[in-house]
């Protein structure tokens, strides 16, 4: 996910069509989501056709179609994007809800991808034991995937026992380190491709002896289950793996709300759309937060944002959503996001900013 929104932030140019829609993980359900797919391409092709050339509009829709063709809808978790320009055609699968929509613009839009990564707790599970290691995809308390080859890892050195009780001590030390040495690099060999943090499941002196190896620390999360599940269902031990990890996270979000409060009371606070999208471009910009759920359309005239009513969405020179452009913006000038619940941003009309200064 995070490979894939960093290929698409960066992409400008006409037509980048975004086809956002919620999916199912079971059957019969994942059977309707084909239909949902063809009825969501249909509506973009009527905005194409009536704001493109005919030649360009044909062009997009067969490329929609063709990519369509190919996701295989057994696989889908909760969404599905599908990103489609001129050069540009490629879907991935969020295991988050969404707002059925379809989006033409300037740039893609991202920010489900955004909001995945920060609202939803995508993560590994490393179970590890001595003689075993399992790894396991997961998202809050579901299982996305358990991986198969290399994974489970089993540790297939042995050891004279002739040695003397010391010296097999320290023999038995290093065995382990190089064992979890081998592990950590599969693991980050998987996390190049998708690099999601990796939460581990094993008992203290294992999550120690890990630490001292890892290549990759500051990936590892600071907490951990510190119980031995390598036989236990996968699904039990991501239930478990979830509790210690929203207990965390929620300690974060108050930690993140807590510089929200202080912003306010220094006056490096924002609120104003048209102050917010001025200081970004001035770089200024350090934190957006915004209400989880919220969209707004907008004309940008003169350089100035201008809010335009639900029923002009599809208008030609309209912004899908502002709120998304303004993230993508901030990110390119090295900002952060902060997605809050419902209502935690009511005075502000749900969208704000932190300045730098």
């Amino acid at each position: 996910m995070n490979t894939t929104l960093k290929q698409l932030k960066n992409i400008r140019s006409e037509n980048c069509i975004s086809i956002i829609l919620n999916t199912h993980r079971t059957k019969p359900d994942y059977l309707k989501d084909a239909l949902q797919l063809k009825n969501l391409i249909k509506d973009a092709e009527n905005r194409l056709m009536a704001d493109t050339d005919k030649k360009t509009a044909q062009n997009l829709v067969k490329r929609l179609k063709d990519l369509a063709e190919q996701i295989d809808h057994s696989q889908n978790l909760e969404s599905l994007i599908l990103f489609v320009n001129k050069n540009t055609a490629e879907y991935t699968r969020l295991p988050i809800s969404v707002v059925n929509r379809v989006v033409i613009d300037d740039t893609f839009a991202t920010r489900d991808l955004i909001r995945a990564m920060h609202i939803e707790a995508n993560y590994y599970v490393l179970v590890l034991s001595q003689e075993k290691v399992r790894l396991i995809e997961a998202s809050n308390n579901k299982v996305v995937k358990e991986f198969g080859n290399p994974f489970p890892m089993d540790n297939k050195q042995e050891m004279s026992r002739s040695q003397p009780e010391s010296s097999l001590a320290a023999r038995q030390t290093n065995l382990i380190a190089e064992f979890f040495n081998q592990v950590d690099k599969e693991l980050n060999h998987i996390r190049h491709s998708n690099p999601l943090p990796v939460f581990i499941c094993s008992l203290e002196e294992n999550y120690s002896e890990y630490l001292k190896i890892a290549d990759q620390k500051q990936t590892i999360f600071e907490v951990y289950l510190n119980k031995n599940q390598i036989s236990h269902k996968n699904h039990d031990i991501v239930s478990e793996a979830w509790r210690v990890i929203e207990e965390y996270l929620g300690k974060q979000n108050n930690k993140r709300k807590a510089e929200l409060e202080k912003a306010v009371t220094e006056n490096k606070f924002l609120s104003d759309t048209n102050e917010i999208w001025k200081a970004i471009t001035e770089g200024k910009i350090q934190t957006l937060f915004i209400e989880q759920g919220l969209f707004q359309p907008a004309i940008m005239e003169n350089d100035e944002i201008i809010y335009v009513s639900e029923d002009q969405r599809s208008d030609t020179d309209v912004i899908d959503d502002i709120y998304d452009e303004l993230i993508e913006y901030n990110m390119s000038y090295g900002g952060d996001v902060v997605f809050l619940p419902k209502g935690e941003l009511t005075k502000f009309n749900g969208f704000g900013a932190i300045t730098r200064y």
